[in-house]
């Protein structure tokens, strides 16, 4: 976020001219050390957010099933769709294995959290994970430790709370593994 300006500033036709090339640089070399290289971005059209999107082989878009969140959402995908499609012309590389939409903090007895994810079916069909990832204290209390929940204890849990939240993760987590492995041709 603050490299990028700085390079575009320069006017010796370096590489911040062309912005969203930078990480598949840095990508490429040590992408023989890596199968995987997440990249976590806040939803904003900044440099990083944008840089990570056009060197993306997958992208999984995490959503909440409340109106507003999902209202924002496709608000956001729409203006994003927009500055995608200018770096395409730029030449950015927009080649996609996988998108998908995971359904986060779900809470199944809510019904309308429940006709939400039926709507965000409805409207993005096969693009939306089979599995929802569970709401939690579970996964809430190991993340206030700064842990996820394959590193806290299960005692520290009602033996329940715990099973339930880690199956929701396995079941997630074998999926995004599953459009991993396809994309990879296994």
């Amino acid at each position: 976020e603050y490299d990028t300006p700085l390079a575009l500033a320069q006017k010796d036709g370096s590489m911040g001219r062309i912005f969203f090339g930078r990480l598949d640089e840095a990508l490429a070399d040590v992408a023989d050390q890596y199968d995987v290289v997440i990249i976590d971005c806040p939803p904003q059209l900044g440099y990083l957010t944008l840089t990570a999107l056009s060197s993306s082989t997958g992208i999984l878009i995490t959503v909440h099933p409340q109106m507003l969140d999902v209202m924002s959402m496709c608000q956001f995908l729409l203006m994003m769709g927009e500055v995608m499609g200018t770096l395409k012309r730029a030449g950015a590389n927009m080649r996609l294995d996988w998108l998908r939409y995971l359904v986060t903090r779900y809470e199944p007895t809510d019904g309308p959290q429940s006709q939400m994810v039926a709507f965000m079916r409805s409207l993005f069909k096969q693009h939306v994970l089979v599995n929802e990832m569970l709401k939690s204290t579970a996964i809430s209390d190991a993340g206030i430790t700064k842990q996820t929940l394959y590193e806290v204890e299960r005692s520290q849990f009602t033996r329940s709370t715990y099973d339930r939240a880690i199956e929701s993760v396995h079941r997630v987590n074998s999926e995004i593994t599953g459009l991993i492995h396809k994309a990879w041709g296994r």
